[in-house]
């Protein structure tokens, strides 16, 4: 699977890795629900760390379909917000 970071590039991620990035984004979606700002920023960045740490990064020239679209890591809730389907960021 491809995995779009907004403003980092793409990452190529094993399907297998999916269960684990699916608990950070439940956690991730059950901190914006609740409004826990600091809470959110936290698991954002875990996130987006373990995506790094798991895939293999593809070069800036590639240009891949994704398959997946996350926010940067700067990103703030609201954008995070408009980004979530019923599922979070992770469909699953």
């Amino acid at each position: 699977m491809i995995v779009r970071v907004m403003g980092e590039g793409q990452v190529k991620l094993s399907d297998s890795h999916l269960p684990e990035l699916n608990k950070l984004d439940d956690e991730l979606l059950m901190e914006m629900e609740n409004g826990d700002g600091p809470g959110f920023r936290r698991t954002l960045t875990a996130l987006l760390s373990k995506v790094h740490e798991l895939g293999e990064r593809l070069p800036d020239d590639s240009l891949e379909p994704s398959e997946l679209i996350l926010p940067s890591p700067d990103a703030t809730l609201e954008e995070v917000r408009e980004l979530l389907s019923d599922d979070g960021l992770i469909p699953g």
